[in-house]
């Protein structure tokens, strides 16, 4: 009887069992999956140093391309500004799809120490210009070492699941801007010491000798704490992945005998990194995300390389009539809003809207910047013929100019980081995440070669020449703004099936 009554309280309580199980699986697959911040961080620490060698310089380049004495007039500085950032950018792009593919071959960490290597030296080099041969020289190889943040994007994507994919991803963006706040900030504060802080350098014959030398040096110890952290805390972690196709996809098992291979011929085929033609078989939404990515990469490259060229320009010409420092602090002010929006609103954001619409929303945000910023340089102009530099009107410019700012920092922040989310969900496998990542990495370092000429060469004419509106100054801000519409429209097309990452295949969502 007592065997009887048991049995039957098991029975009964087999269904609650059951659904408290339930209950509980789904309790944990929306629970967010804690960040392995040992493996992270050395990872973040990498990729911040991209940003700073990348920012760093613009404080500085319109004195630093004068100093050189190639430009026959000021308003001839931008173009040649202009090949000195797109030399740069033009051998990061020559170089991406090496690094991406090369990390699938021999692994994430022995390809982004080795970058971080060349990066390391180059960027010293950089700073021992005294000739514009010497600088477009030594720029030109330090492109060639920072086309690794594919890799690290790839390398978090392989840490991430379903739960904290975005918080990773925002993480990557996090370490982009702020590297671009504190690359300007050194570039800006630092550059030609001897006259900034004649007390404290004023006998420094090397400093006096090579003016750009500290900068450039104080820049590269974020590049040499990624090496140091990447040595001793960064481990592998590219998988392999087999091929369970027979498996997975009709639910039958397979059984291993002691004479059954382990890895089939098939298997090892899966491996290897996908051809090139099948990988451009993947579907037209890889190529339409590309596109989008083209036109608002060249946008804001565009823009990120004549903001210095404009903040330098005399007033009276189109500019802000900046210093080093005022360039450097205005690129640095957003610093502490990168931080709480891509660590507090950008996820909660991304969660409730998807990646799709984070990315409609900075494209049309940052439209408002590229529209707006020249109408700045009236104010500058009437402030200087006035002399009035203490007064509100100098307060109100630089209130402007940080309101504007800060609207381009969200802009950049959610269209960046929504960026990296959707590639990554359109890759077809993770052993393609290296190419799939390189290719993006390929178009915006593409677009940033060619934004660079195209507006400093815009520049230049239009304030030569002194065209009436909108073809003066307000010009290249015009182009950079309707690049940026253009991408927008067209990423209205996009299903929302990019939204999902599901073992590296889009999938349609319901």
């Amino acid at each position: 009887t007592y065997g009887q009554v048991n049995k039957q309280q098991n029975n009964s309580c087999t269904p609650c069992i059951g659904i408290s199980t339930s209950i509980i699986s789904k309790q944990s697959e929306n629970k967010e999956t804690p960040l392995p911040w040992s493996q992270l961080s050395p990872v973040l620490a990498i990729r911040l140093a991209e940003p700073v060698t990348y920012t760093l310089v613009l404080p500085f380049i319109y004195e630093m391309v004068t100093s050189f004495d190639i430009a026959k007039t000021p308003k001839d500085v931008s173009f040649y500004a202009g090949l000195l950032t797109m030399s740069y950018s033009i051998c990061n792009t020559m170089t991406t799809m090496i690094w991406g593919p090369l990390s699938d071959r021999i692994g994430r960490r022995k390809t982004i120490l080795t970058a971080l290597t060349g990066d390391l030296i180059t960027f010293i080099l950089f700073g021992l210009s005294k000739s514009f041969t010497w600088a477009i020289i030594a720029r030109s190889l330090n492109g060639c070492f920072v086309g690794t943040s594919s890799v690290a994007r790839s390398a978090i994507a392989e840490m991430a699941d379903d739960s904290n994919r975005t918080r990773m991803m925002s993480l990557i963006s996090l370490m982009w801007n702020f590297g671009i706040a504190l690359g300007a900030t050194i570039g800006g504060l630092l550059v030609n010491p001897v006259d900034q802080y004649p007390i404290i350098f004023g006998e420094s014959i090397l400093f006096k000798e090579y003016p750009y030398l500290l900068p450039c040096m104080v820049g590269s110890l974020s590049t040499a704490v990624g090496l140091i952290v990447g040595l001793f805390k960064l481990k592998e972690t590219l998988v392999v992945e087999y091929n369970t196709n027979d498996t997975e996809e009709t639910g039958n098992l397979q059984i291993v005998t002691e004479s059954t291979p382990l890895v089939s011929p098939t298997d090892i085929a899966e491996i290897s990194p996908k051809p090139l033609a099948n990988l451009f078989t993947l579907s037209v939404i890889m190529k339409q995300v590309l596109c989008i990515i083209a036109l608002m990469a060249l946008g804001f490259g565009m823009g990120d390389q004549i903001y210095p060229i404009f903040a330098a320009t005399t007033p009276s010409d189109g500019g802000l009539g900046f210093g080093t420092q005022e360039i450097g602090i205005s690129l640095a002010i957003s610093g502490i809003a990168v931080l709480y929006l891509l660590l507090v609103v950008y996820p909660r954001i991304e969660h409730k809207l998807g990646a799709l619409k984070c990315y409609q929303i900075g494209l049309r945000t940052s439209i408002i910047y590229f529209i707006a910023i020249p109408f700045l340089s009236p104010l500058a102009a009437h402030i200087q013929q006035t002399l009035s530099k203490t007064a509100n009107k100098y307060c109100c410019l630089w209130i402007l100019l940080v309101s504007l700012v800060l609207i381009r920092i969200i802009g950049n922040i959610f269209s960046f980081t929504s960026t990296n989310i959707l590639v990554t969900n359109i890759a077809p496998s993770k052993n393609s995440l290296g190419y799939i990542n390189g290719l993006q990495e390929l178009t915006i370092n593409s677009m940033r070669a060619i934004g660079p000429l195209i507006s400093g060469t815009l520049w230049a004419c239009s304030i030569k020449h002194n065209y009436w509106y909108p073809f003066n100054y307000h010009l290249v801000w015009i182009l950079c703004g309707v690049l940026l519409f253009a991408a927008w429209r067209k990423a209205l097309k996009l299903p929302s099936s990019v939204n999902v990452f599901a073992a590296g295949r889009v999938t349609q969502s319901s």
